[in-house]
């Protein structure tokens, strides 16, 4: 069976579920194909757009979030259709039995094309994020994969056949697992900034957490070189480490992870059983992401603001009986997830196309 996967990079977000679908759909036997929709259909316009989301999400967070508010219930069906061009040229050459899409533009492009060419190709729908956001809803999806029942309901709320709808989880790699961790030596501390590298600049953050007693700190500058450059080995307690492919192997060593609360970086950690401080988030879809996690009891919030976010840690890293609780609610989350069923419906729908 042959599968399409599409997927942008605006954030690493849509890109790992990509890479993690692929994993797991060749790991049951299928051809799966990860292609950047946006590369392949506007190579001169793509790294443009890119950097301009960069740009937006970094510096204008406030844009962004009135954005995200006023298309909250606007699925946005044109937005894809500078992409149809490139997408009929690239189903002509693939001729996929499955189209799956990590991208709600991605998504809106296929629907198109099945509109306009009349076409019953089969289209899954993995969301990103833990949203019921309209711009992934799509008249031509015949599935949506989603984080939780709470999107499950939300998107069946706005109309979404329920029997299309199922709740997988945000697909990570099989590289996160469930680990063993011994706190009765030091407190190990993961900290990400994400793929931009976002992280704190004021040199007392990091004096006070090479201070902290019996705590070692690792810190994934991503691609922020500068920060890696000012950090590596400059602190007898903290380990800054570049942009990795590796995360899962810093992931099973911790006892707490703090981070921005991404939709891949928080399924990740779940699967690892990784309790998370979520830095408190600015972006709206990532305050979504945080609410889910707090809600489940997998989390706590840290404020931004230096010595709140200070005292956040050592309340938590600490605290053995609030870890254990935050591990058992991952427990407890993931035995709910229907995260099998991936492979499942993307064979059941190519068995109707073919």
């Amino acid at each position: 069976m042959r599968i399409l996967i599409l997927t942008g990079k605006f954030g690493m977000g849509h890109l790992s579920a990509a890479a993690a679908l692929q994993e797991h759909l060749t790991r049951d036997g299928h051809q799966a194909l990860v292609v950047d929709l946006f590369q392949y259909a506007l190579p001169e316009r793509a790294p443009a757009m890119y950097w301009w989301f960069n740009v937006l999400v970094t510096y204008g967070g406030v844009f962004y979030n009135l954005y995200h508010d006023l298309t909250a219930n606007d699925s946005g069906e044109n937005r894809g259709d500078d992409l149809l061009d490139g997408l009929s040229r690239l189903l002509d050459d693939c001729r996929p039995d499955v189209v799956v899409s990590t991208h709600p533009i991605c998504s809106a492009a296929v629907s198109r094309y099945k509109e306009e060419e009349g076409s019953a190709l089969p289209l899954v729908t993995c969301v990103t994020d833990v949203t019921c956001h309209s711009e992934w809803i799509h008249s031509g999806t015949d599935c949506y994969l989603v984080a939780g029942e709470s999107v499950r309901q939300g998107l069946v709320a706005k109309g979404v056949d329920p029997g299309t709808v199922v709740a997988t989880g945000i697909p990570v790699s099989g590289r996160f697992q469930p680990a063993r961790r011994d706190r009765s030596r030091r407190r190990e501390l993961l900290i990400m900034g994400g793929g931009l590298g976002l992280m704190p600049r004021g040199d007392s953050f990091y004096r006070a957490l090479n201070a902290l007693p019996g705590v070692h700190t690792t810190i994934l500058t991503g691609n922020n070189d500068k920060l890696f450059q000012r950090l590596d080995g400059r602190y007898e307690n903290i380990e800054a480490v570049p942009f990795t492919r590796e995360v899962e192997k810093y992931m099973a060593r911790a006892h707490l992870m703090l981070s921005k609360p991404g939709g891949i970086t928080c399924f990740e950690a779940i699967a690892a059983r990784l309790p998370i401080l979520a830095w408190q988030p600015f972006l709206k879809q990532e305050q979504e992401n945080a609410d889910f996690l707090v809600d489940h009891g997998m989390a706590r919030i840290a404020a931004k603001e230096e010595s709140a976010c200070l005292a956040a840690i050592r309340e938590t890293i600490y605290d053995d009986q609030a870890l254990s609780a935050m591990e058992q609610a991952m427990e407890r989350t993931s035995a709910q997830l229907a995260g099998a069923a991936v492979c499942t419906v993307v064979q059941e729908l190519a068995g109707t196309f073919s």
